[in-house]
């Protein structure tokens, strides 16, 4: 998706949920599973979360806000 012609300019916001748990995926691994390195010319962010308590969800939804703001 993030190939398409129509979403070049757009950034992108991951979500790491359920990071309270103890097998959770580390963050860095994430990134790399995702090949998000590769993604040289586009702006991207992973963001570890636990929804359930609201950890990190207002930090990921601000660093959205102002990349968008960039704009």
């Amino acid at each position: 998706v993030l190939l398409e012609d129509e979403l070049r300019d757009a950034v992108l916001l991951v979500f790491a949920n359920k990071q309270d748990m103890p097998n959770a995926m580390p963050v860095s691994e994430l990134t790399d599973k995702l090949g998000l390195q590769h993604l040289r010319s586009r702006t991207w962010y992973v963001q570890a979360t636990c929804a359930t308590q609201g950890t990190g969800l207002y930090d990921g939804l601000d660093w959205l806000s102002h990349e968008l703001s960039k704009r």
